[in-house]
């Protein structure tokens, strides 16, 4: 679908985006005929430029209007999406009034997508042209060829070919006749000589000329860019001396050593007065400092001539060396920082190796530097003619440290004078030893648990003749097996059998966790892995407490109608509202005061609840919204808080016959030889409901027509739905209802009024307690007392 997206975008905006850049043109000189070869593929537009941009004036003109109330400056901000929506939704619409037709289910998905797929009962036309789905369910799109060409006395882009997605046929319009061609003539589809030239066959008497020809040439061309080289080579060697790129200003770097604002570490040569800056072999190593960039080397700045401050200037790193890191008591490290400084050393020596200066020559631990990211950095390579005015090292010398030797490869100790430079495999046996002081976390090097002097410890390192070589001890508790190997091997007396550096970075690679050897990338490693588990916990304790507020939700829904509901949640007050035609249900226990006499407040809870329960689960079926139970007391109402019409009456009436028809079988759990005799009344009529109180809010009722209603009940008799003349002229309106006259009675605070009894309903075919007129002539008596007492307590409150 985005290259819908993208193609119909083309057809609208690209033509008029080359005809904008053709007039600049034309003004600038060059004029339209630029852009007379220029054809634009895109849509078919069947209404033209002008129906597209109508229709974005309107969409935009609708943005600014309720509910939307857009901000957008302009008709171009409309996004060119706007068309394919509309285009949906009347293909939506088209599905849906052919599922309408066919009698089918709009809500059926799959049902939609079938009518969709292979539709040409009607052919639609939309903004972005034909919409139709083929059987397949892509959309087959119309394709127009555009060309350039004068339209009165402006240009426009004119469709000269039409491709029909359908038909897959193309087609060519009136104007493609007007196309400009060059030469006044369409190119031809093949050139003359074939694509590769196969057409047109070379004479074979040409050849050897040919060939010549370009021996010649390239012989030539060989011969003058080899004389170019030279004298650029020669001049690049002439000019070296006087090339001060790496001369720093002593008075630029202030007492802080802070160059140009790069915090920088300064190293003084020992000889002040003879300096061998312009020797052409320190300028040449000066250069090759200069190359080496590396996130695990220290950068180099340049050299500082001036005596008596002759001195290196390279990055300062803050945290020191990796000797004061093992020195200092105070930090603990862990195996994750010990593997990453291994790690960043193995990486830079790799790059060494691999750069012109082919090696390091002095790694130990006082030339790893660490900064403030906890990265080390290698420093003390390079430049050795210009600190020390020559290239080897004696090591009979009475200056000679032998403490700084620890590192030194035996190969390179054996030897009187060895290069300062040292080797590739001496550098490995070097990262050897460090590894050992990492592993081991020592503070006084690597010999401090031997009781010698630093001379005798070399004397013994280099002997030839011993059959067990002196190297540091290693502990296997404090590494694994792996890294101990490797680092038995990178100390092997055999230079030629020690790893290289690139064997060494993947076997620390390996014994990382997880692959991840730089401290960033572990914490990073790490927080991801928080991360994730904090986002399961979130979805855990979201999932929770959505349940439970549905659970909340749910049971609130019981108490209150939903939108009540949640204009309290929201902190809203709840306004009254009025209804002007309701029906109301009340429906009690005859005797229920004896009943409760003979019975244990337990069994008249379980008896209210069993029979509660029943009429709950009745009520789901009907539109009635239950208000509330007193006592023995339950009421119902239809018509709200939703309004339904005139099926108030219907639903309410029904749900009393279903009532009715439910106490045949329900037996009192336990007295289960008696039977629940229930009465039941109803009027219709206007009410005004509203909530009423701040603890335990409750939706109530008010009106005369609760009242009535709750009159109805009461004068009622046993197994008997009494109604009040305005629901019987209702439910005779609707028809179907059985209705039987009662006569005139007398009705506390009405007078006189006229009821009726309703007794069944024209195709509710369920069981009904039998209907005996014998019965109100039995209970004249006591049905003049009900008349004339007044219901509990309770009763009133709620009226």
């Amino acid at each position: 679908m985005g290259s819908l997206f993208s193609s119909f975008y083309s057809s609208l905006k690209l033509a008029s985006i080359f005809l904008e850049e053709a007039l600049s043109d034309e003004k600038n000189g060059s004029g339209l005929e630029n852009y007379q070869s220029v054809f634009v593929i895109g849509l078919r537009s069947y209404g033209g430029r002008a129906m597209y941009l109508d229709f974005v004036k309107q969409v935009w003109e609708k943005l600014k209007e309720q509910p939307f109330s857009s901000s957008l400056s302009s008709e171009e901000k409309v996004s060119p999406y706007a068309a394919y929506l509309h285009d949906a939704v009347l293909l939506y619409a088209l599905s849906v009034k052919e599922m309408l037709k066919e009698g089918k289910d709009i809500c059926d998905g799959k049902a939609l997508v079938t009518i969709l797929k292979g539709y040409n009962k009607t052919r639609l036309y939309g903004v972005t042209g034909l919409v139709y789905i083929d059987e397949s369910g892509e959309r087959c799109m119309d394709y127009s060829v555009y060309n350039l060409q004068k339209a009165g006395n402006s240009s426009r882009f004119i469709p000269v070919l039409n491709y029909d997605g359908n038909r897959k046929t193309i087609s060519p319009t009136e104007e493609i006749t007007n196309i400009s061609w060059l030469d006044n003539y369409p190119p031809k589809d093949r050139p003359d000589c074939g694509f590769y030239n196969e057409q047109c066959k070379t004479s074979v008497t040409n050849v050897p000329v040919i060939v010549l020809i370009a021996v010649l040439l390239v012989t030539t061309s060989g011969a003058a860019s080899t004389v170019v080289f030279l004298k650029i080579q020669k001049g690049k060697l002439e000019k070296q001396v006087d090339d001060i790129w790496w001369k720093i200003n002593y008075d630029d770097i202030i007492v802080l050593g802070d160059q140009k604002g790069i915090l920088v570490a300064l190293k003084y040569i020992d000889n002040q007065t003879d300096a061998w800056v312009k020797n052409q072999s320190v300028l040449h190593e000066v250069q090759l400092m200069r190359e080496l960039r590396h996130e695990n080397l220290v950068t180099f700045f340049g050299i500082c001539t001036e005596a008596p401050n002759i001195c290196i200037v390279t990055q300062y790193c803050k945290k020191g060396s990796l000797q004061d890191v093992l020195r200092n008591s105070d930090i603990e490290l862990d195996w994750i920082f010990k593997l990453s400084f291994a790690y960043d050393i193995a990486n830079g020596m790799l790059f060494i190796h691999s750069s012109p200066l082919n090696s390091h020559g002095n790694l130990k631990p006082s030339n790893c530097l660490v900064d403030n990211g906890m990265q080390v950095k290698l420093c003390g390579f390079g430049l050795w003619e210009f600190k020390y005015g020559k290239k080897c090292q004696v090591i009979t010398e009475k200056t000679t440290k032998y403490d700084e030797l620890y590192w030194t490869a035996p190969e390179l100790l054996r030897l009187e004078e060895y290069p300062f430079q040292g080797t590739q495999k001496g550098d490995v046996y070097s990262f050897a030893i460090i590894m050992k002081e990492l592993i081991n976390n020592n503070e006084d090097g690597p010999f401090h648990d031997l009781d010698q002097e630093a001379e005798e410890i070399i004397n013994r390192i280099k002997d030839p003749s011993t059959h067990f070589p002196l190297r540091p001890s290693l502990s296997g508790e404090k590494c694994s097996e792996r890294i101990s190997s490797m680092v038995r091997a990178c100390w092997d007396e055999n230079p030629e059998r020690r790893p290289t550096f690139s064997s060494v970075k993947r076997l620390l690679r390996e014994a990382s966790p997880e692959g991840h050897v730089s401290i960033l990338d572990n914490m990073v490693n790490k927080l991801e892995k928080y991360a994730n588990r904090l986002e399961e916990v979130v979805e855990e304790r979201t999932n929770q407490l959505m349940a439970e507020k549905r659970k909340t939700d749910k049971l609130l829904s019981s108490l209150l109608p939903s939108f009540i509901g949640e204009q309290l949640i929201a902190g809203k007050s709840v306004e009254p509202e009025s209804f002007d035609s309701v029906t109301i249900c009340f429906s009690d226990i005859v005797g229920f005061t004896n009943l409760c006499s003979l019975s244990s407040p337990l069994q008249v809870v379980s008896l209210l609840n069993d029979l509660y329960s029943l009429f709950d689960n009745i009520t789901k079926t009907y539109d009635v919204y239950k208000v509330e139970t007193i006592g023995d007391a339950y009421m119902v109402a239809s018509g709200l808080p939703i309004r339904n019409g005139i099926k108030h009456v219907e639903e309410i009436a029904t749900l009393s016959l279903h009532f009715l028809s439910a106490m045949i079988p329900f037996k009192i759990g336990h007295m289960p030889g008696e039977k629940l005799k229930l009465r039941i009344g109803l009027n219709t009529g206007p009410v005004v409901a509203g909530v009423v109180g701040i603890t335990m809010p409750r939706y109530c009722l008010f009106g005369d027509t609760v009242n009535m209603a709750s009159r109805m009940e009461s004068t009622s008799l046993p197994f008997r739905i009494h109604v009040s003349m305005t629901t019987a002229n209702a439910l005779q309106s609707i028809g179907g209802y059985n209705l039987q006259g009662r006569g005139t009675i007398k009705v506390k605070g009405k007078g006189h009024q006229q009821t009726f009894w309703l007794k069944g309903k024209s195709g509710f075919n369920v069981p009904l307690p039998e209907f005996s007129d014998n019965m109100e002539g039995n209970l004249q008596g006591p049905l003049q007392i009900l008349c004339g007492s007044a219901k509990p307590s309770t009763r009133s409150a709620l009226l």
